[in-house]
């Protein structure tokens, strides 16, 4: 009961924060470029998670952009994984999305207007059409986000890794950073509506460079960084080798 009462207060002020921060965002998209307005997205996914009764914890070192871009790969525990993201990570990321989170109100031109890519995970062709516009940007410089499990967890476990992000790697050569979240299944399961205030912690591990891994192959390299994820999500990690 208690969640309950606290969820139908919460949901509001949250929904408002939201709408208020897009409409902010998306019309600062016509007179700025999004790799310029990240620290006004940062900004807006915090008070995004504060309305939503939550305080973000930021553990290890963020990454600055240094001029090149990075792959943050990440467990994908709730419908808060991206405002935790976004609310930490120093520069600007964009995202490889589902398609169907495209035709949202508000959250899909968001989506566009940031700079996201649709992915329309059980069609082959175009699954690998969309990878490659993130291998494209990745090349010009544009740092993503994508989690490897390709969906939320029902269970709160990490899950099995699909390919597609290691091949984006594979192929472009980019920084791989290993994230960990914590607390976002218990803000906010898929399969509940309710929400549940307390802290949710990010933990970044350290920076995988291509010459770290490029003599791996595939399903090596999924492995490796499910393992590195499963490490963090535990506080044990130890660094890469």
């Amino acid at each position: 009961m208690f969640r309950t009462i606290v969820s139908i207060i919460l949901w509001p002020l949250a929904l408002t924060v939201f709408v208020l921060g897009a409409f902010v965002y998306i019309l600062l998209t016509f007179i700025f470029k999004p790799t310029q307005l990240y620290p006004v997205a940062n900004i807006v996914c915090r008070l995004m998670l504060l309305a939503g009764g939550q305080w973000l914890k930021v553990e290890g070192r963020r990454p600055d952009k240094n001029g090149q871009p990075y792959l943050y790969l990440f467990n994908h525990e709730s419908l808060m994984d991206a405002f935790m993201l976004g609310g930490s990570v120093k520069h600007y990321i964009t995202a490889v999305g589902a398609e169907y989170q495209f035709s949202y109100p508000i959250w899909g031109t968001l989506a566009r207007r940031h700079g996201a890519i649709p992915i329309k995970r059980d069609k082959l062709t175009k699954a690998i059409y969309s990878l490659d516009k993130a291998e494209e940007a990745i090349r010009k410089g544009i740092s993503f986000i994508i989690s490897p499990e390709g969906t939320r967890t029902l269970s709160g476990q990490l899950g099995e890794f699909k390919k597609g992000p290691f091949h984006v790697a594979l192929n472009t050569g980019v920084t791989i950073v290993p994230v960990a979240l914590m607390g976002a299944y218990e803000a906010k399961k898929k399969t509940d509506w309710r929400l549940s205030p307390g802290i949710l912690t990010i933990r970044f591990g350290e920076p995988i460079t291509a010459n770290q891994y490029k003599s791996l192959d595939i399903d090596t390299l999924r492995a490796h960084l499910r393992e590195k994820i499963q490490q963090l999500i535990d506080n044990k990690s130890k660094g890469i080798k």
